[in-house]
């Protein structure tokens, strides 16, 4: 019997960083066929693929996927959870099937799993720098050689295939569990294997992995239900609403074209989508195509360890520091700069001055402003943490005493709130790989395990 709708339940953008049960429990009365929830981004840096960490703590995966657990134990939903740990390597897919079997094992649950993964082997990506086969992604270095030995791990984005590998290997799969993954792929998946519009199904995608942020006002959790000549989209609080013009921005999120949007196996466009209010609280979105590229890519991340970082944090009041606090620091760069040339040493130096500039740096459009107070981040990164911190205590010492015209006090000149007073802040990481990459085929790079729990 061919499906006519395929609902889908959104509880969160980001598994872990929590979301309201009793709005998630109004969307499992709502009866949806998968609960998705993705769990990567890059968005907060290349410290969790660099140093193997994960974006939030064991504890709020706990959290979150003990009640998703619930769900898909009692209601007999399916479970789809990419990117796991963030970055979505091997390593963390294990750890999120450990949490799985920690909280099946003490609920007495039963699950059928399919484990992908997504790190890709040094050696593979070598040989396909050879071929040719390896372009930047964006503004970014081509990909070297090197680059790719000094990476600690490499993983890919993988696309919709390996998911629909496994649904079609096993049709009573009760968790997908992957690594990383285009983050519309867990909400796309299911309406793809079932023959829907696949420019419906990543529209769908591309908007819900966010969770209700296409809602006014933004909320958590969001339902979709996805038809074979639309979607629509409402959000779960009955506080929020879905709009036109809410839903059509968000679809503009994270994007570099107005309508079109690449991603592994092709492009979505969007210049002949229709947005509709379908109800005071629901938006209808239909028009939406996917056109496949002739070529497949999978993007690349990886990151490399470049060394260690210190900061200290200094508030100041005096207004005549204020005016020339520019000066104030160019002074403290050349005292720097001529102490730590002498000894060889390479590192780097960056003030972050919040209260003038400190969001926008160089760009900032207001440049008359006058602030009442200054909150001055020193900021420095060397190739051990010795070295980074000494630099930042000097520095420190520097804005402390050294003089200014107006100057009245003997003592210091800034207000230090915390001990101690430089604090290391460890390794320091970089984007390092972030290229797109040729395959013969969109699943060769994506093993998956299937296990019970």
């Amino acid at each position: 019997m061919t499906r006519e709708e395929i609902r889908v339940l959104t509880p969160l953008g980001m598994l872990g960083y929590g979301f309201p049960v009793n709005w998630f429990k109004k969307g499992l009365d709502m009866n949806p066929d998968i609960i998705t929830a993705d769990a990567g981004s890059t968005d907060s840096g290349p410290q969790k693929l660099g140093l193997g960490s994960m974006t939030c703590s064991e504890d709020a995966y706990y959290t979150d996927m003990a009640v998703l657990l619930e769900a898909c134990h009692e209601k007999k939903v399916p479970l789809y959870i990419s990117s796991a740990g963030g970055n979505g390597t091997n390593q963390h897919v294990d750890d999120f099937i450990s949490i799985i079997k920690d909280i099946a094992g003490a609920k007495g649950y039963h699950f059928n799993m399919a484990a992908i993964y997504a790190d890709i082997d040094k050696n593979y990506i070598k040989n396909k720098i050879r071929a040719g086969k390896v372009t930047p992604c964006g503004a970014v270095e081509p990909i070297t050689e090197q680059e790719v030995d000094e990476a600690t791990v490499v993983v890919a984005q993988m696309g919709v295939e390996p998911y629909l590998d496994a649904l079609r290997e096993r049709d009573n799969l009760d968790i997908i569990v992957s690594g990383r993954a285009y983050d519309p792929v867990p909400i796309a998946a299911l309406g793809i294997m079932e023959g829907f519009d696949p420019g419906l199904c990543w529209h769908m995608g591309k908007i819900m992995e966010c969770g209700g942020k296409c809602a006014e006002p933004a909320v958590r959790s969001i339902f979709g239900i996805l038809r074979r000549d639309c979607f629509i989209l409402e959000p779960l609080d009955p506080a929020s609403a879905c709009k036109t013009h809410s839903v059509a921005s968000h679809t503009l999120y994270e994007k570099s074209h107005p309508y079109l949007l690449p991603g592994p196996g092709g492009m979505l466009d969007l210049s002949q989508t229709k947005f509709e209010q379908l109800t005071p609280r629901s938006v209808k979105v239909s028009g939406s195509k996917f056109m496949p590229s002739p070529v497949y890519t999978v993007k690349l991340e990886g990151a490399k360890k470049v060394g260690y970082r210190s900061i200290c944090v200094a508030g100041i009041r005096d207004p005549f520091l204020i005016k020339q606090i520019e000066m104030m620091l160019k002074e403290i760069e050349t005292s720097i700069k001529e102490s730590y040339a002498q000894v060889g040493q390479d590192y780097q130096l960056i003030f972050h001055v919040y209260g003038k500039n400190g969001v926008m740096g160089e760009l900032e459009p207001v440049k008359d402003v006058t602030p009442l107070e200054l909150c001055v981040i020193i900021e420095t990164a060397a190739r051990t943490q010795e070295i980074a911190t000494s630099i930042c205590s000097r520095a420190r010492v520097l804005m402390l005493h050294n003089h200014y015209e107006g100057k009245i006090a003997t003592s210091g000149n800034i207000a230090l709130p915390f001990t101690p007073l430089e604090i290391p802040l460890g390794e320091v990481c970089k984007f390092n790989i972030y290229h797109l990459m040729e395959v013969d085929s969109p699943t060769e790079l994506f093993p998956i395990k299937f296990l019970e729990v």
